[in-house]
């Protein structure tokens, strides 16, 4: 009997698990398409692009949908890269405290949870 027990409490964990990481998926995909749920960090390469190459940029990692499981092996959508006129730019999701201060304690919860985007050339990595 403890075994089969254990055995159950081991799959809801893992359930909770996937339902941790979908809802995080999908908060990411949400703030790659609209940046204004967070903060957006942009390098001093990024930032000296024109405004029509930043647009295109954003763009880019706005409708990015090419995760897989060698660049997205947590599937939470939080890291890629993107080119755009021949440059290779990443991005990358890192999740803070509301006070922005510490790391979140629930990045799945946006109760807990404060996004912040960083967009760099590969080359500024």
């Amino acid at each position: 009997m403890a075994v089969f027990e254990m055995d159950r409490r081991i799959a809801m964990a893992s359930q909770a698990d996937m339902d941790k990481a979908e809802r995080t998926r999908t908060l990411n995909d949400a703030f790659r398409r609209d940046p204004r749920q967070g903060g957006v960090v942009l390098t001093t390469g990024v930032g000296s692009l024109s405004p029509d190459q930043l647009a295109a940029l954003l763009a880019a990692i706005r409708n990015f949908a090419d995760f897989t499981a060698e660049n997205d092996p947590y599937e939470e959508h939080d890291f890629a890269a993107v080119t755009v006129d021949g440059e290779r730019y990443l991005f990358k999701i890192d999740y803070y405290d509301l006070d922005l201060r510490y790391g979140s304690p629930d990045p799945s919860d946006p109760a807990f949870t404060q996004r912040v985007m960083t967009v760099m050339r590969a080359d500024e990595y």
